[in-house]
C-alpha cells in the first residue's frame, strides 16, 4: 500500500490507539493533545511539523523520520530515536519528558534540548555536537564515547560526563557542573572559597 502525503493539517484531541492514525508523510502539520503513546509510526516521515501537548510514549519507530520537528510539553518516555531514518534530522524539544529513551549512536548535531527530563537516557555513541542542554535534568542519563564538542550544559544538571571517554572539546559548563565532570575521581570540591 502506498503511503499518503499530507500537507499542513492540524490533528487535535485524537486518540490515535483509538483511530489509527494513516501511515505516510506527515509536511508543515500539528498535533496538538494528542495521545499516539504505543503508536507504530515506523516508516512514517515528519517534516516541519509540531507536537504540542502530545503523549509519544513508547512508540515505535522503526525507520521514522523526522525532519526539523518541533516537540514541546510533550511525554516522550521510552523514545527509542536510535530505531529512526537518521537522514534529514533537526530537532528540538521544550519542556518534554524524555525519561528511559534512547539517542544510541544517533547524529543529532545542533539538537535543542530546553527544560526537559532526561533521566536514564542513553546518549551512547552519539553526535550532539553544538547542541544545547538548557536547563535540563540529565540524572543517570550515559554518556560513553559521545560527542559533546561546543555543546552547551551551563544550565543543566545531574549529569555524569567522564572527560576520558567522551569528546567535550569546547563544551561549555557552568562551575556547578563540575563535580559531574569529576565524580569518577572521588573527590571533594569546595564551592566557599
Amino acid at each position: 500500500m502506498d503511503q499518503v502525503y499530507i500537507y499542513d493539517k492540524v490533528f487535535e484531541k485524537i486518540n490515535f490507539n483509538d483511530n489509527l492514525i494513516v501511515k505516510g508523510e506527515y509536511d508543515h502539520c500539528t498535533f496538538k493533545h494528542c495521545d499516539l503513546s504505543n503508536a507504530d509510526l515506523s516508516n512514517f516521515k515528519f517534516i516541519n511539523c509540531e507536537f504540542l501537548f502530545c503523549n509519544l510514549s513508547l512508540t515505535k519507530l522503526f525507520k521514522t523520520m523526522f525532519s526539523d520537528v518541533k516537540f514541546k510539553d510533550c511525554k516522550m518516555l521510552g523514545f527509542l530515536y536510535h530505531h529512526c531514518n537518521p537522514f534529514g534530522v533537526g530537532l528540538s524539544f521544550e519542556n518534554c519528558n524524555l525519561n528511559h529513551s534512547s539517542f544510541y549512536k544517533a547524529k543529532i548535531q545542533k539538537t535543542s534540548f530546553k527544560s526537559t527530563q532526561l533521566n536514564e537516557v542513553d546518549f551512547t555513541d552519539s553526535d550532539l555536537s553544538q547542541s544545547l542542554f538548557e536547563n535540563c535534568d540529565l540524572l543517570n542519563a550515559k554518556f560513553e564515547n559521545t560527542i559533546l564538542e561546543k555543546t552547551d550544559l551551563r544550565t543543566s544538571y545531574n549529569y555524569l560526563i567522564d572527560p576520558e571517554i567522551n569528546k567535550i572539546k569546547k563544551a561549555k559548563f557552568a562551575l556547578r557542573g563540575l563535580p559531574g565532570l569529576l565524580s569518577k575521581y572521588n573527590i571533594d570540591i569546595d564551592f566557599t572559597n
